[in-house]
C-alpha cells in the first residue's frame, strides 16, 4: 500500500504542473486524439517535470499492482486528487473550502479502511482472451477519441475523460497480467503492448480533455472508469479478495475514497470564487502515459 500511496503523491503533484501547462499550450488540431497539442505542451518545463513525476509514479504503481489487490491500488490512485488539492494550496496559493478539506479527510479515512482490509494480490491469471480484449479496448478508445470532436463541449469532455480512465484502467489490469518482466519473454507478452497502448491512449485523451472541455466533467468520468473497472476485474477474474471478515470494511473504504475524490473533482472551479490555474476550466490532475 505504501507504493500505491507514493504513486498517488507523484501523480497528484504532477497534475498541478500538467493541468496548467496543458491550458497554456498553443492549440492543436482540436481533435480528441491530438498529438499536436501534446507536442505543444511538451515545450513547457512544468509539463516535462510533471512527466518525470508521472514516470516515477508509474514505476511505484507497477510495484503496488504486483503486490496488493487492484481495488486497493485504484482507491489509492483516486486519492491523487486529494494530493493535487493540497499541493495546489502550497504551490499555487489556492485555498480549500471547508467542504474540500472534508473531502480530503474522507479520502484519507477511506484509504485507511482499504489498507486495513486488503489482503495480498490474487493469483488468478484471468480468461485466456483477456489480454487480447485489453488491446482491442485500447484501439476502440483511440477511435472514440478521433470521433469525439463531433460532440458538444460537455459531452466531449465526458467521453474523453471516461476514455482516459478506461485507458489507465487497461494499464493497471495489464500490469497484473504480465507473467515476467525478464527479457526476451516480456517482448512476446501481449499484456506489455496493452500497457503501452492503454497508457498512450489515456494520456492523449486526457490532454485533449484538459484543453477542449470542462475539466471537472472529464475528471469525474476518469475517476469512475479508472477505479471501478480494474477493481471489478480484479475481484471477478484475478482472485483479489479482502481479508476474511473485513469485506465490509474494504467496501466502505473504497466507496469513501472514490466519493471523496469525486467531490474534489470540482476543486479550482470558478464557481468557488477562486481563480483556477491555467485558464477557465479549473484544476484537475494530469496523468501518466
Amino acid at each position: 500500500m505504501v507504493y500505491a500511496l507514493a504513486a498517488a503523491v507523484c501523480y497528484g503533484t504532477a497534475s498541478v504542473l500538467q493541468a496548467a501547462a496543458a491550458r497554456d499550450a498553443e492549440p492543436g488540431s482540436g481533435a480528441g486524439v491530438d498529438p499536436v497539442l501534446l507536442v505543444h505542451a511538451l515545450r513547457n518545463r512544468g509539463y516535462v517535470l510533471g512527466l518525470a513525476l508521472d514516470t516515477l509514479g508509474f514505476l511505484l504503481q507497477v510495484v503496488a499492482l504486483r503486490s496488493i489487490p487492484l481495488y486497493a491500488v485504484s482507491a489509492a490512485l483516486a486519492a491523487s486528487l486529494a494530493v493535487t488539492a493540497v499541493v495546489a494550496t502550497r504551490l499555487l496559493a489556492l485555498r480549500l473550502s471547508g467542504a474540500e478539506w472534508g473531502a480530503v479527510v474522507t479520502v484519507c479515512a477511506g484509504l485507511t479502511m482499504v489498507g486495513l482490509a486488503s489482503g495480498a494480490a490474487g493469483s488468478g491469471a484471468g480468461p485466456a482472451a483477456l489480454r487480447g480484449c485489453l488491446i482491442g479496448a485500447a484501439l476502440v478508445l483511440l477511435l472514440a477519441g478521433v470521433l469525439a470532436n463531433r460532440l458538444p463541449e460537455r459531452g466531449r469532455a465526458l467521453l474523453l475523460g471516461t476514455g482516459a480512465g478506461v485507458g489507465f484502467g487497461i494499464v493497471a489490469v495489464a500490469v497484473r497480467l504480465i507473467d515476467s518482466f525478464a527479457l526476451p519473454g516480456l517482448l512476446a507478452d501481449p499484456a506489455l503492448y496493452a500497457v503501452v497502448l492503454g497508457g498512450v491512449t489515456g494520456f492523449l485523451l486526457l490532454t485533449s480533455a484538459y484543453r477542449y472541455g470542462p475539466v471537472t466533467v472529464a475528471t469525474a468520468g476518469m475517476v469512475l472508469a479508472e477505479t471501478l473497472g480494474p477493481a471489478l476485474v480484479g475481484l471477478e477474474w484475478l482472485g483479489d479478495r479482502p481479508r476474511d471478515g473485513l469485506q465490509w470494511l474494504a467496501f466502505v473504504g473504497f466507496g469513501a475514497a472514490v466519493t471523496g475524490a469525486l467531490a474534489l473533482a470540482r476543486f479550482g472551479e470558478p464557481a468557488t470564487g477562486r481563480r483556477p490555474p491555467g485558464g477557465p476550466g479549473g484544476l484537475s490532475r494530469g496523468r501518466r502515459g
